[in-house]
């Protein structure tokens, strides 16, 4: 009889343990991911990327445009030799590159750039096709400084040589970075309305930059 009333005391003491368990097993499944943050251009060593000549557009996670651009957007990619809305008509670049455009273009219309063109809200990446040198990796760097875009003091290294410009326009702005890796030249930017204070834009374009040479590089083993 003791015996019996021992046995039944543990196995309802095991009972709350066990639902317990259940409960907080449930808990951690549907715990949500926390949200997308990417990683800082200063924290990203840009010398360990092994940038690919070639197509990287669809392997730009959606969370990073989502991220950099404030909404859902849309892809526009080409390939080298091939005809883009991202140039003027007739030109041919020998690049690749996509362009990514918020999918409710309704507050994008009216927008232009430092020159006085319409110029969407977007975030781009791009890769040029043939191999590059250092001395023209670092003529190109040079200049991408103009008047209307000036260097960002002291730009986080993106590749070497490498370079980090604002473009403020009335309507929007631009940042930047561009750089050597390896033999590729690779570049990004990210133009957000004007509104957008300066310390922020810099900080999304930095993100934004880290997840283009992320997928434009071969993943290290």
């Amino acid at each position: 009889m003791v015996l019996r009333a021992l046995l039944l005391s543990a196995l309802l003491t095991l009972v709350p343990v066990a639902i317990g368990v259940a409960v907080s097993g449930d808990a951690t499944l549907s715990r949500e991911p926390a949200p997308y943050k990417g990683t800082p251009l200063a924290e990203f060593d840009t010398s360990k990327a092994v940038v690919q000549r070639a197509p990287f557009c669809d392997l730009v996670p959606a969370a990073a445009v989502e991220k950099a651009l404030g909404a859902e957007a849309t892809l526009a990619a080409y390939d080298n030799g091939e005809q883009s809305d991202a140039f003027p008509v007739g030109d041919v670049p020998h690049e690749y590159g996509c362009r990514f455009s918020p999918s409710d273009t309704t507050d994008t219309t009216d927008t232009t750039d430092p020159t006085g063109t319409a110029a969407p809200v977007e975030a781009r990446g791009w890769v040029f096709a043939p191999p590059i040198t250092t001395d023209t990796a670092q003529a190109m760097a040079t200049a991408s400084v103009t008047k209307a875009c000036t260097a960002l003091p002291a730009a986080p290294a993106f590749g070497t040589p490498s370079a980090g410009v604002l473009c403020a326009g009335d309507a929007v702005q631009t940042v930047s970075f561009r750089g050597l890796f390896g033999d590729a030249w690779l570049a990004c930017s990210l133009t957000l309305p004007a509104d957008v204070a300066q310390d922020e834009l810099v900080d999304r374009a930095g993100r934004w930059c880290v997840a283009v040479a992320q997928a434009a590089s071969v993943p290290l083993t």
